[in-house]
């Protein structure tokens, strides 16, 4: 199964050729920044599996929390984020659910995992009958 993604002016799309991938909310302070919100949600999958279709995004480096490179791509018209390489992971890619089409944002309506729940501001609850990882596992 592929999943496709896009960015809001629709400049850049990618798609991911995969059967299945974890969900994952991030509250690291580097995702909180990034993403102007409380978390990203994430789809993540094998870094070879994604490649940009339409378009060419822009990436910026930052030093995340665990103190290795986060690579975050973006689209450079409209601002999307679409999803970011870690250091950390270096096999995987995550794909920034809000950019996926077809509702796949839901990502099938269960969250596997969350991490950096250290981070997480104290008006979120947990995630019922997701893991809880305070930083990577």
């Amino acid at each position: 199964m592929a999943i496709t993604g896009s960015c809001m002016c629709g400049s850049i799309h990618y798609s991911a050729d995969v059967d299945k991938y974890l969900s994952a909310l991030c509250h690291c302070t580097d995702c909180q920044k990034w993403s102007g919100g409380a978390f990203t949600a994430n789809a993540v999958v094998p870094r070879t599996s994604v490649k940009v279709t339409k378009g060419t995004p822009s990436s910026y480096d930052a030093v995340g929390n665990s103190g290795k490179i986060n690579k975050h791509f973006f689209c450079p018209t409209c601002g999307s984020g679409l999803y970011t390489e870690l250091e950390v992971m270096p096999d995987m890619t995550c794909i920034k659910a809000g950019s996926l089409d077809n509702k796949e944002a839901n990502m099938g309506g269960k969250i596997d995992i969350e991490f950096y729940v250290k981070d997480r501001p104290s008006y979120l609850a947990p995630v019922e009958g997701a893991k809880q990882e305070p930083m990577f596992g």
